[in-house]
């Protein structure tokens, strides 16, 4: 068994290591133009080409939990896309989501401001029940961020394409139940796939229906910069509808040093640093993945395999 490693902005090295290490009876190595095929490979962006020169590819597996970038390339015929189910992602984006949550809802930043100007400051202390979060996308890492927000006992509703159920968070599915989710949360979470259905969800339309069209919303993004029209944001917060936002991803990364985002007082910005890829845990996980195919199991029968349908 031949496996290649190929991850755009990433050194390979301690993947190769790490993988032969869990798969010794496997060749492993990293990819270059005349590598010879290869029956798995473990990726991050890989480049057009490098699916080309493989076309004998069965598995190919992705090193973090959002697949948009491969789904657009053109695939072996064989080829499986298999995601990472967590590998320590979804506490890491439970941390950050429920922070976000917290600095928002306590208004940390104000007194941060006040302690800056030396002022003992006093603000009347927001209800939970005002807060009421909907969590885009109810998926492994959604599901465990639904849960550690319901644990700070607000109000949790979550949203999801097929229907779920999940203790402690009122779930709605499907289009037709987008809008009465939107009216019924007043801070947005979004950990939704990237498709192109899902596309710039995150519009003005959409969110002008946040907490029932009332003032007062706040949009977490930790997903992909493409769920959000960046365009429309600004001028909610300016104009009142929208009290703030916290956002991880942006269409272009890194974002450019003279985006507003930057500056506008509402908006925090973190450099896509939500939930880090795990290498250990990864590696683990994809070894298993790969000993129980070669075992004579079936991809479909194996976590994290990608609907290119759903693209998720």
């Amino acid at each position: 068994m031949r496996i290649t490693v190929c991850l755009t902005d990433t050194r390979p090295e301690s993947w190769i290591e790490g993988l032969r290490a869990a798969l010794p009876d496997a060749e492993v190595s990293a990819w270059t133009p005349d590598a010879p095929p290869a029956d798995h490979a473990v990726v991050w962006a890989p480049p057009q080409a490098f699916l080309d020169q493989q076309p004998r590819l069965r598995g190919v597996f992705n090193i973090g939990a959002g697949v948009d970038a491969l789904t657009k390339l053109r695939l072996p015929p064989e080829a499986r896309i298999v995601r990472l189910d967590d590998a320590g992602m979804s506490v890491q984006m439970a941390e950050y989501v429920c922070h976000a949550l917290i600095r928002h809802f306590r208004d940390f930043d104000g007194y941060a401001a006040d302690a800056r100007e030396g002022r003992w400051s006093y603000r009347k202390p927001h209800v939970r029940q005002d807060f009421p979060v909907g969590v885009m996308g109810l998926g492994v890492l959604g599901q465990r961020v639904a849960k550690a927000v319901a644990q700070f006992d607000f109000p949790v509703n979550g949203w999801s394409r097929s229907p779920k159920q999940i203790e402690g968070v009122q779930c709605f599915a499907g289009h037709e139940n987008f809008d009465a989710f939107l009216a019924a949360s007043r801070v947005l979470v979004c950990l939704l796939p990237l498709t192109p259905d899902t596309r710039g969800i995150l519009r003005r339309e959409t969110l002008l229906k946040l907490h029932g069209g009332q003032p007062g919303g706040y949009i977490i993004n930790v997903a992909r910069g493409g769920h959000l029209v960046e365009a429309d944001l600004i001028p909610l917060l300016d104009d009142g509808p929208l009290a703030g936002a916290t956002l991880d991803v942006f269409e272009a990364e890194p974002l450019p040093a003279d985006h507003p985002f930057w500056r506008h007082p509402k908006i925090s910005v973190t450099p896509h640093a939500s939930a880090r890829t795990q290498r250990e845990e990864s590696i683990a996980q994809i070894a298993g993945k790969i000993r129980a195919v070669e075992a004579g199991g079936d991809f479909d029968r194996i976590a994290g395999v990608v609907d290119p349908k759903r693209g998720y």
